[in-house]
């Protein structure tokens, strides 16, 4: 386990965001789905992703980089009988691959490590299993599943987690008759699953939205289609809010204004907090500016929570962070981890069941944090460090790799000052 210590500092000048995570494991998926050859340019090998292209190549997959340009030749996918897949910390891969497996009558052996076996899947053991796949598990991982998935009514709650959804709007289309997935909660982070549907049309599959969930017609086919992955506007939120309670702006690039990840509306957040935010020729520029502090609905956004955690931390006034229940299940308690960090730091935070009740202060006085082995919560409280009066060092900083693992070299040639240990 590796740590790091930052100094007080300001960070200036561009910065290209890695290529979104959330669009590459879905992009990545469909193009196995197709069956065969595509390209897909503009890939980081974050250790999501790379669990991700490893259970493709597990299903039967071929999968090369050059440079980062990705080719899936998934001509022989589904051609064994079983397979075993390690998901290592992704929630995605693994509730992304549970359905596309069982339609391909795959037996399959998921596992995985630090906090992803306790996370829930307990919505795939309710609805699958009447669908025609069994599901063997002592709670969580490893889970072991047979069986042919079958067309059918899935009904779900939207509220635990959208990767369900997504998992099963991947699946549904190739088997051999229609489905239905119908939402008996309504749907939280649903930009996740615009982005899905996005993608899947690329490809050539197309679902009906309804107004309690999705018809997906079946018997049809990813069609093979190059492509390139946007950036990311949940990891462009760490510089965005660099620039906001910095002393230099900031010009973030790679991002489209168009894009369907909920992230996205990270950049009004920071024009709410009272940042100066706006697109130029170059990219997303982020002056900074006097900060107050803002009220925020985290449900569709929960990936967001803490780093505006921080900024509220900093800005004048109360910022208040509501519908964020999920972020205590994901790969630490975020709700408890960064109300923690920033204590430690010299911030004023309470805890909701559901959110953050945070008090503005001009400054940090810095310290040591714990990075809870949660790549968000580290890169967040590294944020947090350009504004503390002495340094910081945060704990599990190889977390980063997750998601990210250029930020601290990025942050550094910004003007940071991030010694790694």
């Amino acid at each position: 386990m590796s740590s790091v210590t930052l100094f007080p500092s300001s960070l200036q000048g561009t910065v290209t965001v890695p290529p979104s995570k959330s669009a590459a494991h879905r992009v990545i998926l469909c193009a196995a789905l197709s069956q065969g050859v595509c390209r897909i340019e503009n890939v980081a090998l974050s250790n999501d992703i790379q669990v991700t292209i490893q259970a493709v190549t597990a299903l039967g997959a071929k999968v090369t980089l050059t440079g980062s340009t990705l080719t899936v030749d998934a001509t022989r996918l589904f051609s064994q009988p079983s397979a075993e897949l390690d998901c290592g910390e992704s929630g995605s891969t693994l509730r992304f691959l549970i359905p596309i497996a069982a339609a391909g009558g795959i037996s399959s052996r998921y596992t995985g490590h630090g906090k992803l076996p306790q996370r829930p899947i307990g919505v795939y053991l309710d609805c699958l299993p009447p669908a025609g796949v069994r599901c063997e598990t002592q709670g969580g991982l490893p889970l072991q599943t047979s069986g042919q998935l079958c067309p059918g009514v899935f009904s779900l709650p939207g509220d635990i987690s959208s990767q369900f959804v997504t998992g099963l709007l991947l699946a549904l289309p190739i088997l051999n008759g229609d489905s239905r997935i119908i939402l008996t909660s309504p749907l939280e982070s649903a930009g996740y699953v615009d982005m899905t549907l996005e993608i899947m049309e690329q490809f050539g599959v197309r679902v009906q939205v309804l107004p309690d969930g999705y018809l997906i017609p079946g018997n049809q086919r990813y069609q093979p289609h190059d492509c390139v992955v946007e950036g990311d506007w949940s990891q462009a939120a760490f510089f965005l809010a660099a620039g906001a309670l910095g002393k230099h702006p900031l010009v973030i690039q790679g991002l489209s204004p168009s894009s369907t990840q909920g992230d996205r509306a990270a950049a009004e957040l920071f024009q709410r907090f009272g940042a100066a935010v706006k697109f130029t020729e170059e990219g997303l520029m982020v002056a900074p500016n006097t900060l107050n502090g803002i009220d925020i609905d985290a449900a569709q956004i929960p990936d967001l929570a803490p780093i505006l955690a921080v900024t509220g931390a900093l800005s004048s006034g109360v910022t208040r962070i509501t519908g964020a229940a999920r972020l205590r299940i994901k790969e630490s308690d975020r709700l408890a981890a960064i109300t923690d960090g920033l204590t430690r730091l010299g911030g004023n935070v309470e805890q909701l069941p559901d959110g953050l009740i945070i008090t503005g202060t001009p400054k940090l006085i810095g310290g040591k944090a714990l990075g809870y082995n949660d790549h968000r919560i580290v890169m967040s409280l590294s944020v947090a460090a350009l504004r503390a009066e002495t340094p910081v060092e945060i704990t599990d900083a190889q977390s980063i790799n997750k998601s990210y693992p250029d930020f601290f070299s990025q942050y550094n040639r910004l003007g940071g000052r991030a010694h790694v240990i």
